[in-house]
């Protein structure tokens, strides 16, 4: 939520996840609305998790592994993924950054240039097709709302943290931009860990006679991005910062260059348009032996179209929306075998992949009364895959599979009085199995035949709102879910199936309260419960059994301390319950609970200049912890260690 200090200073907020823009209190789904990292100063800034982590619902893991990407999941959606995002959709300025197929890195996504984030939980394919287990929203600074000028930024710490950051930022009476880089040296705290990262980010915004244009771009180089592996339970408790022999011995990790630019279009007559085109060359050497190096070349294009607006039913007010969105990826992927010295010992694949996304949706709201509002939307979609197989080798891998899927959703809101809200949902949602992830486990290459989408059904009530200095948002939810793709190991090799059914439920609570003008506590808590309902892996019924590396119970708490002149502080707590790291619930990683702090100051230069410094401590009570738990790995390697105690120091100056 907003905080009640800062409505009484800025224009009302509105919120773009549900495309119907409109006030977050007046939504009837689990949406949150959080200030970007930029604006929380002393963060790291290393990956999302920076503004995810005081949003109930949201799990993160992996920030310290950029070779396998963060890890997010909500309500459980995007839990299964070995690496990258997958069941969520991203969007950077109102474009896509999830594929057709399901995936999603959010390795772009430039930290110091998000203005603020959106976060939709629960399940969405009504608004945004494919995937949709919930929405992330980034909105990147444009320049409109940022003082112009030059700044730079300074950071360091342990483990051999280097971080530059530089901004630009001007506007005028129609026209605003925003342009940013960095660059990022990271050793790591385990073996193996070494990254290298840079990042431009360009955004402008023009306004003439009713219409408006943004044009943003983005460029990503990450020359290196090591990968120590996943450790077992006995080679953690000998060494938390060792890397596996295989991850040494094959210099395990990835390189990426990226760049992506996309178009903006929106006038006063309720018409909103979007253009993209990214290119991506990607090359990962997993930490073992076997058809293990990979490599692929990316093209994802899409464009959209979008008209809102307002009319009457009788006297039924009614806002609507229609639109239809295209979008396509096309990968050029290669494999190639390596033995356990990294020499490479022949190709194993060569192929061109495709996917095509279509969907045309429509949403309505209807002001019932004065305080209550109907809201109804539907969406039809066509995902398409196909693999065009040029090795040939071990036989023909080619085939096409396409599928045709409806989703709908409607919620009641209710405003109690001009502070307080209550709404009531209910959605569909489809997932559909990513390229990876559909291999046929019987070797006789193509598609698997017999791995389908899965199907989810959420319902959920929820309230909020503010009262005094005390803003608040409360969700109680079921989702229930057919034909849940889950991963399992055959030969060596991860393979996916249907798993049945499974029940999501749970209680989110969100709480931010303004004690003084100076002084913020922030809280978030997440009371679930993912269960398999129907579920045989292997012969074996593991109906009953809680959904791996999901915990039943997670805590983020803040208290954060500002003064006019620029001096602050912010202690922070996170909590997280036990996880089990596989389907069979037989090994449990026990929860852990870590302790944050920041603090620092600002100075003014003169009347154009101003220096801020910071320092801050992750981790103080030197907790041994998973900082990623591998669901279902190979051999009982399911663990990521954390670092344990750091620390950072940072400078900035701004022009």
């Amino acid at each position: 939520m907003v905080p009640a200090l800062a409505q009484q200073q800025l224009k009302p907020v509105e919120i773009q996840a549900p495309r119907l823009e409109t006030d977050p209190r007046e939504t009837p789904a689990a949406v949150s609305l959080v200030e970007a990292p930029a604006d929380q100063p002393g963060r790291e800034r290393l990956q999302l998790d920076s503004a995810l982590m005081r949003v109930p619902g949201v799990f993160t893991q992996n920030r310290y592994n950029f070779a396998q990407n963060l890890r997010i999941s909500s309500r459980g959606f995007g839990a299964r993924a070995p690496f990258g995002i997958r069941g969520l959709r991203i969007r950077v300025d109102g474009l896509p950054a999830t594929l057709p197929d399901g995936q999603a890195q959010v390795d772009a996504i430039d930290l110091d240039a998000a203005r603020d984030v959106e976060v939709l939980r629960g399940p969405v394919s009504a608004l945004y097709g494919n995937a949709s287990g919930g929405l992330i929203a980034v909105r990147t600074a444009d320049g409109s709302n940022t003082p112009p000028g030059e700044a730079v930024r300074l950071t360091g710490g342990s483990h051999g943290l280097r971080k530059i950051h530089a901004r630009q930022a001007g506007r005028s009476e129609n026209r605003s931009h925003y342009l940013s880089a960095s660059s990022l040296a990271f050793d790591g705290y385990r073996e193996q860990s070494r990254v290298r990262k840079h990042q431009f980010n360009a955004h402008t915004r023009m306004e003439s006679n009713g219409h408006e244009f943004q044009v943003v771009a983005n460029a990503l180089d990450t020359p290196v991005a090591e990968d120590p592996g996943g450790l077992t339970e006995a080679q953690v408790d000998a060494d938390r910062r060792q890397a596996t022999d295989f991850a040494r011995r094959l210099d395990a990790g990835q390189s990426v260059t990226q760049q992506k630019g996309g178009l903006i279009y929106r006038n006063d007559n309720g018409w909103k348009a979007r253009l993209h085109y990214s290119r991506r060359i990607f090359e990962q050497q997993l930490p073992f032996p076997g058809s293990s190096l990979i490599g692929y070349q990316r093209h994802f294009y899409g464009t959209g179209v979008e008209h809102q607006g307002n009319t009457r039913l009788g006297e039924t007010p009614v806002s609507w929306l229609a639109g239809l969105e295209l979008d396509r990826q096309e990968d050029d992927r290669r494999r190639y075998s390596v033995d356990g010295n990294a020499r490479v010992t022949g190709r194993t694949a060569n192929e061109r992949q495709h996917a095509t996304a279509a969907g045309a949706f429509v949403r309505g709201r209807a002001g019932l009364t004065q305080a209550l509002t109907f809201t109804l939307g539907a969406r039809a979609d066509h995902v398409e895959f196909s693999i065009h197989d040029r090795l040939l080798a071990d036989g023909d891998d080619s085939g096409r599979r396409r599928f045709r899927e409806g989703s709908w959703m409607t919620g009641l809101n209710w405003r109690v009085n001009k502070d307080h809200n209550l709404y009531a949902s209910a959605g569909t949602a489809f997932q559909t199995p990513t390229f990876t992830e559909f291999a046929d486990p019987d070797g006789s290459g193509g598609f698997n035949p017999a791995l389908d989408p899965q199907q989810a059904r959420n319902l959920e009530i929820g309230a909020r709102g503010a009262r005094a200095n005390l803003d608040y948002e409360l969700a109680l939810f079921r989702v229930d879910v057919d034909e849940e793709i889950v991963p399992f190991e055959k030969n060596g090799r991860t393979f996916y199936e249907n798993a049945g059914r499974t029940r999501r439920q749970g209680l989110e609570l969100g709480l931010t309260w303004y004690p003084t003008q100076r002084l913020t506590l922030t809280g978030a808590w997440t009371r679930a419960d993912y269960r398999f309902r129907r579920f045989v892996e292997s012969g074996t019924d593991r109906d009953g059994n809680r959904l791996p590396g999901l915990p039943r119970h997670q805590f983020y708490g803040e208290l954060r301390w500002e003064e006019a002149d620029g001096l602050f502080g912010a202690l922070e707590l996170r909590a997280v319950d036990e996880v089990y790291a596989d389907n069979a619930n037989t090994t449990r990683v026990p929860g852990y609970t870590v302790i944050n702090a920041r603090a620092g100051n600002s100075w003014r230069l003169g009347d154009a200049r101003e220096l801020e410094a910071w320092v801050g401590g992750r981790n103080l009570t030197d907790k041994a912890y998973p900082a990623n738990v591998r669901v279902n790995a190979n051999g009982g390697s399911f663990f990521e260690p954390a670092p344990g105690r750091a620390w950072r120091a940072g400078l900035a100056v701004t022009f």
